[in-house]
């Protein structure tokens, strides 16, 4: 994995991001805005999905919400891969950098799991049942998880 980081880190892409400020500064708040997408849409869901937030029924948010929260983690995913580019063999040392990318992985998963558990039939029905109120519950944990952990990078 060190290898793979040394060769990414001496990339093109990095040393051109390496090389801007501006370029870098951008891709930065690109960064945070797919994160906003990403938390700003799936919060919502897994909220309305555990009955604490009323309002439209899921299946006239639910597809919304979620196409956005994928265009965000997209947006999030792309653009850190590229800021880590910048000194990926450094953030490899760094715990947070690490818990972050397990939180991610376990995030993702539990996201497959509640698509392969019938998220299609929540949001036809607009009801969720316990296992889904369940994943919902594990989906806000994590995504917030990942956030705190993103921001602890930077003060290790």
């Amino acid at each position: 994995m060190v290898e793979l980081a040394a060769w990414i880190e001496a990339s093109s892409l990095a040393r051109v991001l390496r090389g801007s400020g501006t370029l870098y500064m951008v891709l930065n708040a690109t960064h945070i805005l797919g994160i906003g997408l990403l938390l700003g849409a799936i919060l919502p869901l897994d909220l309305r999905i555990l009955g604490v937030l009323r309002g439209p029924s899921l299946a006239v948010i639910g597809p919304f919400l979620s196409r956005m929260a994928g265009a965000g983690l997209g947006l999030a995913v792309l653009t850190g891969f590229c800021l880590w580019s910048v000194g990926a063999t450094e953030y490899l040392d760094n715990a947070a950098f690490r818990w972050k990318l397990v939180l991610l992985a376990a995030a993702l998963g539990n996201v497959a799991l509640l698509h392969r558990l019938g998220w299609q039939r929540v949001v036809v029905t607009g009801v969720a049942d316990r296992a889904t109120r369940v994943l919902a519950a594990i989906s806000a944990a994590l995504w917030l998880s990942v956030l705190l952990a993103g921001r602890w990078i930077g003060f290790l």
